[in-house]
């Protein structure tokens, strides 16, 4: 019998993720649910974290909240609505931070309270507890995991930036030679994430970027054998359409793993369950229709549908969408 109110879990990160995740609590409103908190639980990467200027930044967790509580900077895509940036400029002013990398003062307000709870002993899971009590979010959010495990480019010429350096202030130029999670291969499940997806009766991956915020996701110990075991279906939502990744550089992050820039391409990086891969099916975009028998060849069922996410009821249609396809 499928429940009323299905279970969600969706693995996210980045702009792409917030939206897609704003998608799923509509659809799940417009089904008549007004307690989507406890039907929608969203696992996020957490892996672009930082400690700059003494705090510490959680940038998708901080996207996902803000989008969520409806305070986000929907023009930049990161941030908050109506922000100034006079500490900022301070900071620079002393030297401090990266004059490239932008700190709004309502965004370090957040900040500051993270790292205080944080020394004050909080897990990062207590502390996104505590962040979500703020505004009615409508959804549990639960990071990867507790542990730091910042991601580092190492590019061609055996150099290391953190990954927020090489995609912030170099806009992703410098060609990469691949992403480390160091620590990740140890670290263990933020409480409550493995519980999420094996009782799920759906999972969803959104449309993030496959590579630095849906990887190290899966990459945590454990995530990866619980979404490839878990009974309910897994769909995935392509990040790419018409061969073009949708905003940011995950062209870039595709090719220095070895991965075509295409919808289908990326669907065989996520493989199939059936042949150890964590995907059941995949959404393509109406430019991608010609790539479904490929997808399909892959032991991954295929669903053409639109989905450039252009506003909320777009973006709840793709999520009303990938619901029918698992069955809830």
């Amino acid at each position: 019998m499928v429940r009323v109110s299905p279970r969600v879990v969706v693995l996210a990160g980045g702009v792409g993720g917030s939206k897609f995740v704003l998608g799923v609590r509509e659809a799940l409103r417009r089904r008549g649910m007004d307690d989507t908190a406890a039907a929608l639980t969203v696992v996020v990467n957490t892996g672009d974290d930082i400690w700059l200027s003494g705090v510490r930044l959680q940038p998708d967790v901080d996207s996902i909240t803000y989008a969520l509580a409806g305070v986000n900077d929907t023009a930049r895509g990161w941030g908050r609505d109506g922000d100034s940036e006079r500490v900022n400029h301070e900071l620079q002013e002393w030297g401090a931070g990266w004059p490239w990398f932008t700190l709004g003062d309502l965004d370090l307000g957040t900040h500051l309270a993270r790292t205080g709870w944080l020394r004050d002993g909080l897990s990062p899971t207590q502390v996104l507890e505590r962040m979500s009590q703020r505004w009615p979010l409508g959804a549990r959010l639960l990071p990867m995991t507790d542990a730091e495990v910042d991601t580092v480019v190492v590019l061609e010429d055996g150099s290391r930036l953190h990954f927020q350096e090489w995609w912030t202030r170099h806009r992703a130029a410098l060609a990469p030679a691949r992403f480390e999670n160091p620590g990740i291969e140890v670290a263990a499940p933020a409480p409550g994430v493995v519980e999420a997806i094996a009782s799920a009766d759906v999972v969803l991956i959104a449309p993030s970027n496959p590579v630095v915020s849906i990887g190290p996701v899966l990459a945590v110990p454990v995530i990866r054998d619980v979404v490839a075991t878990t009974a309910a279906p897994v769909v995935g939502i392509s990040p790419i359409i018409g061969g073009k990744v949708v905003r940011g550089m995950a062209d870039v992050c595709l090719t220095a793993i070895g991965v075509e820039t295409s919808a289908a391409a990326v669907a065989a990086h996520y493989g199939s369950r059936e042949t150890g891969g964590v995907l059941d099916a995949w959404l393509l975009a109406e430019e991608d229709d010609a790539l479904a028998p490929e997808v399909a060849g892959g032991g991954i069922r295929s669903l053409v549908t639109p989905l450039w996410m252009t506003d909320a009821a777009a973006s709840a249609a793709i999520a009303e969408t990938a619901l029918v396809a698992a069955g809830v």
